[in-house]
């Protein structure tokens, strides 16, 4: 089983691009605390790299920023690549299925979300409903 659940907050702006099939995936990277003090008292954080495809790419894409607090779920993903200088290196990045936002929505997001469909009355324009003896309660 490869599971990975983690709570965190980003250490950077989320980057989205477009694979070449036109598919959005968005990265970004999150500091997870760990819950115990070093010697020092100091708390000590890890980095996470997070991948995310499609839909959920472009929601992260609009609605998380540096600072944001975000639980992942996914999967780890190792791979590897020559670098330039023809080394091989290796990574490890977490390929999230679900990503919830946590914390305070973020400036300016309350105008992407829908607006009630009916506005709500002022109680002094409320109708009194005539008593009914006939109610059972």
């Amino acid at each position: 089983m490869n599971k990975v659940i983690l709570i965190g907050n980003l250490t950077r702006d989320p980057e989205l691009a477009t694979t070449n099939s036109g598919v959005s995936v968005c990265r970004f990277s999150i500091a997870v605390q760990r819950r115990f003090q070093n010697a020092e008292g100091e708390r000590e954080a890890d980095f996470f790299n997070i991948v995310v495809w499609r839909a959920q790419a472009e929601n992260c894409h609009k609605f998380l920023k540096k600072g944001s607090k975000c639980a992942v779920t996914g999967r780890l993903q190792n791979s590897s690549y020559e670098a330039n200088d023809g080394s091989k290196r290796y990574t490890t990045e977490i390929v999230a299925d679900e990503v919830e936002f946590l914390g305070a929505k973020p400036e300016g997001a309350g105008d992407a979300m829908p607006k009630a469909a009916t506005p709500k009355k002022a109680t002094t324009e409320l109708v009194p409903i005539d008593d009914d003896d006939s109610l059972p309660f």
